[in-house]
Parts: structure tokens; C-alpha cells; sequence
């Protein structure tokens, strides 16, 4: 029985044999595509491919692509673990064309593929096309032979595929697999084709139109071809199977949640394991490619995947933070396949036990809410969208978890309601998930790389140079030169450039154009498709088109981002050995004023924590060792140890930087190398050159993130002056050594203190009368009474003083209000052998009413209450009075 692995190798050098490029599946993050969330089939990563503004050194490819639909359009979630294909990870094998052949060679190499290497027999497929594809049915007639009713036209969307509102999109042609008549249901567009006799197991889609936002469509110049095939569903067919749970890969994972939970897999809580294997997928492929869980956006959807599993691992007895311990099996069955999924393991792990952990702690308050109102309603009624709601607001219940929840029990929610309480929330999720890809307007930009190529970048080795101007662009509009109008902004393509466009966390480059008509300013750098352009402002003259020009960037902006950037890879590696492995990067800036870095960890950095990192960082500085820089595939780099960004798609050829020397053990083929990072930045060539390196703060940047800035250079440098000087004038206002300064301060703190505390018993003896004097003491109905109002003392000094007192008299009650030159503050106390008979809260009552004031309250002891008249003090005493007079 061929395991999942094997079916993939299969059809992947099927392909290749056939000619076909295997391309490396792209991230669950599109890059070329704003309008979508994930990566949601396998066509995605060649949109432009197949609308001809890009052009690629291959025409055909063949490709296994990491897919999730878990959000928008395409959102398979609330179906997984309740049906036997839905997913929210899933593989997609497909093959493409991109002008090359078109549906004859399509059909012939899908039938060959299934029934040849793959061994289906022909009598158990049937196929579908679109009702007005007469093309496609005569071929298939042609290459099967079968019957008209084994071609069966199909005349809805069915059979008319789109990846979205607009782009490319066509008809398609699906094969089936017949199960056999012991299972329900029909052949495609009959009334019984929902049943399960019949199964979709490939897609043909003949991409010959593209679709735009006006509804309007245009066919393609270029004939092209997108297919899929899931890999679980011809997985479980090939296997015997007819549930994808049942392939050898979902069952290893089933197994281990099994045997973490010693819940039986093929028992009562069946669904609960289908459902925590499907979403360990999607939950770390989405990891190990930058997402990380949020409340907006990717991050939103990527905790609603997680914590969806984690309820239902709670469903099967789970009460400990279990999910991380599943990566290990998930990593071993598709990290051949995967490797970044094995490079982020570690971060996966952490980010799983971060999360749960947080759950955990509001899982069973909430679900003890969805109870307690579920028992007030009438049976069968909704959950109120207000509810629902606040267990999403409150406990961190999406409504998906919330909805899942109560299917168990056959309850539905009122989404109604719930989306109105959400309007905002919703409002700024969607604005979030425009996507990560490139410019809308890209189009010019593939245009020129077709024409010209990318753009050579010189700037590695020099920061002056000399190029021809091969376009300007302006408005997103190809214009042949500027206008002299000062200020005017356009954007330069120069056919080499030593200036560094912004990528990797550094920043675009700064500088000047000059022509022999004309001068820019260059205000920053940037590129897309190859394309480095160079958005600039008119400060004299013109600059045209094809003139030549003499480009030189800013020296010293330049030479403070390389020493950041460098400073970063330092302090990359730092934060791993004082902080952990799990530490990885997220997200960094290296402009020319200041360094910022994110990374993977749970709690704030102590201040041994970064004073370590600090020392280490510094200490590799004044090492002054060369920074190197390597070009190698990138296996060869990940095989030195070379740190790389997960989610960031690499090409054939990487940079690969290297700095620092160990003294122990370390990196790179001579285990003694410190940094290796995978790199297009620029850097020092010499450690010193970074000068000195200033940690200035540790903050949150989001959940499971934290953010460090940094000063390096002379910024650096005078960070320390100020600091030095700051201290230098503390030191001589309290006249001691710099040295001394913690010492002096403290013992003046411990000063303050003291002094505090004698003028407050100082004020509290003079409110009383002196030490000698002291209040009246009066006797009434048989209980001694002390009442006064005291001046210069607070609300929060009467406690203290009524113990005082009631420590002199023995046995009786005291009456004590504070003028506070505001409203008036009250506290009353009885001594305990009288608590019996008399309240202090009854006392303190009578009085605060007198006073304007209402309420108070505390023990029989000691009570207290607030007033709002002063001059109604003698009223409040006869008021108490009156309480002990009964």
C-alpha cells in the first residue's frame, strides 16, 4: 500500500519526467496576491504566470502545495472532523501549463497518471465538463473511449472555475471515482450527487479568460492549464480507504492524539481526534510560515484554528497543556517533505504551549457560561448573539467555537445578533486581511522586468556608480521623462544601482541622480518583480529617459543601517543563547537611526536577561572579527546552521552571512563560527565597525512577541554621554562620587521615610491634643464614648487613631471625623467586649447622615463612611449619641 509520501514522489517525477519544472510549494502567505488570506490552491503562486505578466524560465511545473482554507471565501472549517474530506490543511498536487499544452495534453496526462502509474481502472472513473466545453468531451471520447453518459456536461459554476472575484479562470473538467453501488449516491448533476458513492478526485481547469471586478472577461492570449489533485483524497483511494482520516498520515496523527489522551480513536470521542489532527496541520504550517496568533487578521483565524483543538483535546479528558507535545509525530511523517516545518519545530512547540496555557485558563469559566444560559433557554431556542459575544469578547471564544460547541447539543446561535455586537471587531479584521502581496498596480512593474530584467545591485561592493535610466514611471503611468517642476516625485528603474531597495528589515537607500539635464533626490528605495525603483524628488532640471546617469547614495545613512543590520545578527544569536532556542525571529527594522528587533518568546526580558545579551553582543563587537559573506544553495546554508526567516521563500542561490568567532563550540563547517544568517542586506566588513551597541528597551509587540530597540555607532556612543552626564549633575547636587549615587540615594529615601513617619505621628498627637491632653471622655447609657473632630489628618488616619483610643479607655466606643477641607471623612470603633450589643457600623451610619453623606459600612469594630458638610460635625455626634442612648 503506497503511503502518502510515496503518492506524492509519484506524481511529482511523473511530472518531471513529462517535462515538467517541480517547483517548491510557495507559503501559506501569498506574496502576489492581496485579495486572498492563505494560499488556498496550487495555481496561486503562478497568477501572473498565467495572465502573461510574468514569464518564468519554465513553461510547464509541477507542484505539491501547502493549502489552508480556514477564512473568506473558501472556509472548510466548521465541516472538518464531521465529514470524511473536509480539511483545513490539505496538500494540492497539480501540474500547469503556461502556453504550452493546452486540454488534449492535459487530459492525456491525467488519464495516463491514474490509470497507468497509479493503477486506477478505467472502468471506475467517469468524467465531467462544462455544458458548452464540445472540445474537452471529444477528446476524452477520443483518449477513454467511454460512452456519452461516462462525459457528463455539467452547465453550473461547478464546472466554470475562479480562484477569486477577479483573474484567471475557465472551465474545467473533473474525474470522478465510482466507490460502487453498496455506497448511497449519484453521478455528478444528478439529484443524488451530494452521496458518496461518486468522488471528485482531480480538476482540470482550462485557463483561457480572465475575469474583472466589473463582471466583465476577456480571453487570455495565452492558453494555459491549472490542475489538482488533493493528495488526501487520491490518497485514501489508492489505499483502500474511503475516508481521508483513514490514510496512513491522518491516522498516525490520530493514533498520537490517542495515546496522549488514552482516548480510544475509534471510539465516542472519534471526531475530537479528527479534529486536533487536522488542525495540528494547518495550526504549525501556518506557524512555520510567519503566522502567529493574534486577534485580527491571519493571526485571528490561525487562534481560532488552535484553540478549536485545544477544546476539543479538553472534550477527550485533556487537562493538561497537551497540544505541543503532537508536533514531534507531525514533523516526523511531512518533514522530508517540509523542511521548514522541521526548522520550526521549536517555535511551533512554544507557540502551542503559550496558547493553550492562556486558554486553559478562561476554557472552562466559559463553557460554564455557554451552560448556565443554555438552561434559562426554551428548548431548542438559539444562544443570543449578545452571548455569544461575550464569551468571544470575554472568554476568547470565537463564534466558530462557540457554534461547535452547541452542534453537539443541537443548538444553532443567532449570528444575527452576534455580527451586530461585532461590527467593529469584523470591520477591522477584513480591513487586515488585504493580503501581504504586491502592489495592485504591478502590471508596469513585471512589464519592464520582462523588458529589461531585474535590476544588477552593485551595492555590495561600492556605493557610487554609473547606469543608464531605462523607464521613470509616475503615477503608476511609463512616462518619457519629468517636467522641471521642483518637488515633482517619480520613480527611476536604472539598469544597475548601488542603491539597496528595502527588503529583509532594512531600509531603502537615500541619495542622487544626476544627468546631464537634470538632478533627484532620492528619498527611498524599493523594489517589485526583480525591479529596483527609486522613488525620487525633481530638484533640478530633467532627467529622461535612456539618458545616462551617475547614482550615489548617501555614505553615512548607509554606514549606519550596515552597522545595525550587522548588530541585528549579533543580537539574533545573543537573545538564542541567553534566551533559548525557541527564540526566533519575527519581524526587524534597520534604519540608519536605530535598530528594531521581534522575536518569538513568552515574557518580558529581566534586566540580568538583557545586560547578558547587551555584554555578549558588545564582546563579539570588540572582537573585530571579518564578516563574511558566502553564496550557496540553500540547503548547503541551512546544513552550515545558517538561521533563516520561516515564511520567506528563498531562490536557487542565497546569501549567506557569517560573524563572529567562538571560543567553544559554534557554526559552519569549522564549529567555531557565532552568526550564520541567510541575508540579501548589507553589512559591515569588520565587527568594530559597528563601534558599540546600546540595548534601550523590551516591550510586547504582540501575543508571544516581544520588541527590543537598540542604538549602535555613535548614536550609540552618545546615548551613553547623556547618560553619563545625567549622572555627573545627580552626583554633584548630592555631592558624592558617581559611585556612591545608589547608596546616597537609597539612604536618603530611607531618610524621607523616617521623617514621613514622625511627622505623621507628630500630626496624628497634635489632632488628638498633645501627648499630655487627649479628648473628652463621656459616659453614656453605661458605655464610656469619645467623639472629636480632628484637623490635619486624613480619611485613612482614623482607623489607626480609634485603635489609639480605644487601647486607653478599655471597654467603650469612639466617634472620630476628619475635616479634610473637603468633604469630611467619618470612622467610629467599639471595643470587642461590647461588639455584642453595639455595632461601630451603626454608630458610623448615623453619623455619615447627619454629615450629608449616606452609606458606610465595615465590622462591629470598625466602620467608616464619608460626609459632605463640615459644619454639620456637632449634628453627627449627636447623632451617634443617640445610638448609644438606645
Amino acid at each position: 500500500m503506497p503511503s502518502l509520501n510515496d503518492i506524492r514522489s509519484t506524481f511529482l517525477d511523473y511530472f518531471k519526467r513529462n517535462g515538467h519544472t517541480v517547483v517548491d510549494s510557495s507559503p501559506l502567505v501569498p506574496r502576489n496576491d492581496p485579495t486572498l488570506m492563505f494560499t488556498n490552491s496550487g495555481m496561486v503562486q503562478f497568477k501572473n504566470c498565467f495572465t502573461g505578466v510574468e514569464k518564468r524560465d519554465y513553461v510547464r511545473a509541477t507542484t505539491s502545495q501547502k493549502c489552508v482554507r480556514a477564512g473568506g471565501k473558501h472556509n472548510d472549517l466548521d465541516n472538518v472532523g464531521y465529514t470524511a474530506r473536509h480539511h483545513t490543511f490539505f496538500e494540492m498536487l497539480g501540474n500547469f501549463s503556461f502556453g504550452d499544452y493546452f486540454k488534449e495534453g492535459a487530459i492525456n496526462f491525467a488519464w495516463e497518471l491514474l490509470t497507468k502509474d497509479f493503477g486506477i481502472p478505467a472502468e471506475k472513473l467517469l468524467v465531467t465538463v462544462y455544458h458548452t466545453d464540445d472540445e474537452a468531451a471529444e477528446i476524452w471520447k477520443k483518449v477513454t473511449g467511454f460512452a456519452d453518459h461516462k462525459i457528463i456536461r455539467i452547465p453550473t459554476k461547478d464546472n466554470f472555475w475562479q480562484m477569486g472575484p477577479t483573474g484567471p479562470c475557465g472551465p474545467c473538467t473533473e474525474i470522478f471515482y465510482d466507490h460502487g453501488d453498496h455506497i448511497w449516491g449519484g453521478p455528478p448533476g444528478s439529484a443524488e450527487e451530494d452521496g458518496d458513492r461518486f468522488i471528485e478526485i482531480w480538476n482540470n481547469v482550462f485557463m483561457q479568460n480572465e475575469q474583472f471586478e466589473d463582471g466583465s472577461m476577456r480571453v487570455l492570449d495565452m492558453q494555459s492549464i491549472d490542475t489538482g489533485m488533493g493528495l488526501e483524497r487520491i490518497g485514501a483511494l489508492l489505499q483502500g480507504k474511503h475516508d481521508n482520516y483513514d490514510t496512513d498520515l491522518m491516522r498516525s496523527l490520530i493514533e498520537a492524539s490517542a495515546h496522549l489522551t488514552s482516548a480510544d480513536p475509534d471510539g465516542p470521542g472519534k471526531v475530537h481526534h479528527r479534529v486536533v489532527a487536522d488542525h495540528l496541520r494547518s495550526t504549525s504550517f501556518l506557524i512555520a510560515d510567519g503566522v502567529m496568533p493574534s486577534n485580527e487578521g491571519r493571526g485571528y483565524v490561525l487562534r481560532r484554528i488552535m484553540r478549536r483543538a485545544m477544546r476539543h483535546l479538553s472534550m477527550l479528558g485533556m487537562r493538561d497543556v497537551a497540544m505541543y507535545r503532537l508536533v514531534p509525530t507531525l514533523v516526523r511523517q511531512m518533514g522530508a517533505a517540509y523542511p521548514e516545518l522541521s526548522r520550526a519545530q521549536s517555535l511551533i512547540e512554544e507557540t502551542l504551549r503559550l496558547e493553550e496555557t492562556r486558554f486553559r485558563t478562561t476554557l472552562d469559566r466559559g463553557l460554564k457560561l455557554l451552560d448556565e444560559e443554555l438552561s434559562s433557554l426554551s428548548e431548542g431556542a438559539e444562544l443570543p448573539g449578545a452571548t455569544a459575544f461575550k464569551l468571544y469578547d470575554t472568554y476568547g471564544f470565537p463564534l466558530d467555537l462557540t457554534q461547535d460547541a452547541l452542534r453537539e447539543k443541537g443548538r444553532a446561535v443567532d449570528v444575527a445578533g452576534f455580527d451586530s455586537a461585532m461590527e467593529e471587531q469584523r470591520a477591522k479584521a477584513r480591513a487586515s486581511w488585504s493580503g501581504t502581496g504586491e502592489a495592485k498596480d504591478a502590471k508596469v512593474w513585471f512589464e519592464l522586468a520582462e523588458q529589461h530584467g531585474a535590476t544588477e545591485f552593485l551595492g555590495y561592493d561600492g556605493e557610487a556608480a554609473e547606469g543608464q535610466i531605462l523607464a521613470i514611471v509616475k503615477d503608476g503611468a511609463l512616462i518619457g521623462s519629468s517636467d522641471e517642476a521642483k518637488g515633482q516625485v517619480i520613480n527611476i528603474i536604472v539598469n544597475q544601482t548601488p542603491f539597496y531597495a528595502e527588503s529583509g528589515g532594512q531600509v531603502g537607500d537615500q541619495g542622487i541622480i544626476r544627468t546631464d539635464t537634470g538632478m533627484v533626490r532620492v528619498t527611498d528605495t524599493r523594489k517589485a518583480a526583480g525591479v529596483v525603483y527609486h522613488v525620487a524628488e525633481v530638484v533640478e532640471g530633467a532627467v529622461v529617459k535612456g539618458q545616462p546617469a551617475k547614482l550615489e547614495l548617501d555614505h553615512g545613512r548607509r554606514q549606519s543601517i550596515r552597522a545595525n543590520h550587522s548588530a541585528t545578527h549579533l543580537l539574533n544569536e545573543a537573545l538564542r543563547n541567553v534566551l533559548g532556542d525557541h527564540v526566533a525571529q519575527r519581524g526587524s527594522l534597520n534604519a540608519a537611526d536605530r535598530l528594531r528587533f521581534d522575536f518569538a518568546h513568552s515574557k518580558a526580558m529581566t534586566a540580568e536577561e538583557l545586560a547578558a545579551v547587551e555584554t555578549e553582543v558588545n564582546g563579539y563587537i570588540r572582537q573585530n572579527g571579518a564578516v563574511e559573506t558566502r553564496i550557496m544553495s540553500p540547503d548547503d546554508a541551512r546544513a552550515l546552521g545558517a538561521q533563516a526567516l520561516f515564511g520567506e521563500k528563498y531562490g536557487d542561490e542565497v546569501r549567506v552571512v557569517s560573524m563572529g568567532r567562538k571560543s567553544g563550540s559554534g557554526k559552519g563547517t569549522d564549529g567555531q563560527t557565532y552568526s550564520i544568517e541567510l541575508c540579501g542586506g548589507t553589512h559591515v566588513r569588520q565587527l568594530g565597525e559597528i563601534g558599540a551597541f546600546v540595548l534601550l528597551s523590551d516591550s510586547a509587540s504582540s501575543s508571544g512577541v516581544r520588541r527590543v530597540e537598540a542604538l549602535t555607532g555613535e548614536a550609540a556612543l552618545a546615548h551613553i554621554a547623556g547618560q553619563v552626564r545625567i549622572l555627573a549633575d545627580v552626583a554633584a547636587v548630592l555631592k558624592v562620587p558617581p559611585a556612591e549615587l545608589a547608596d546616597r540615594a537609597k539612604s536618603l529615601l530611607d531618610e524621607r521615610r523616617k521623617l514621613e513617619n514622625e511627622v505623621a505621628q507628630l500630626r496624628r498627637e497634635l489632632a488628638m491634643g498633645g501627648k499630655s491632653g487627649g479628648p473628652e471622655v463621656k459616659e453614656i447609657n453605661g458605655v464610656k464614648f469619645i467623639a472629636q473632630v480632628l484637623t490635619g489628618v486624613s480619611g485613612k488616619d482614623l482607623p489607626g487613631l480609634i485603635d489609639e483610643l480605644k487601647a486607653k479607655i478599655v471597654s467603650g466606643a469612639v466617634l472620630l471625623i476628619a475635616d479634610t477641607g473637603a468633604k469630611p471623612a467619618v470612622a467610629a470603633g467599639v471595643t470587642g467586649d461590647l461588639t455584642g450589643r453595639l455595632s461601630a457600623v451603626a454608630l458610623v451610619k448615623a453619623a455619615a447622615e447627619a454629615l450629608g453623606g449616606k452609606g458606610g459600612g465595615g465590622r462591629p469594630d470598625m466602620a467608616q463612611a464619608g460626609g459632605a458638610d463640615i459644619a454639620l460635625a456637632d449634628k453627627a455626634i449627636a447623632a451617634a449619641e443617640a445610638v448609644l442612648e438606645g
